[in-house]
């Protein structure tokens, strides 16, 4: 999930509740100039909030004490940007299913 500006209004799609979650997300310090990839699995109630603590399940380009900040860096966006502004109609149709979310931080050119 690339990068985004948060946006105002409640997403009402899967498609417009990924970019709002990422929006909070920066790859810790110097991490990005190498690129790194990180998911986080994890589900909300109907009102956008985490039902438990998210849990990651991948991360590349990083090792040993950089896996443990990206993990952290991760966990802490996710709690940031909770609960998610979602639509009665969304937050219905995702209530305690499980969501991955796959952040990137793309290899800066040189």
């Amino acid at each position: 999930m690339p990068l985004a500006e948060r946006p105002a209004e409640a997403a009402d799609t899967l498609a417009a509740l990924y970019p709002a979650l990422a929006a909070c997300w920066q790859p810790p310090e110097g991490a990005g100039d190498a690129g790194v990839e990180v998911t986080a699995r994890f589900s909300l109630r109907r009102d956008g909030s985490l039902i438990a603590a998210p849990r990651i399940v991948f991360t590349a380009g990083v090792s040993g004490e950089g896996r443990r900040r990206l993990a952290r860096a991760t966990l802490a966006a996710l709690r940031a940007c909770t609960p998610a502004r979602i639509t009665p109609d969304l937050g219905r149709a995702i209530a305690g299913r499980p969501i991955a979310l796959r952040l990137v931080q793309r290899r800066r050119a040189p």
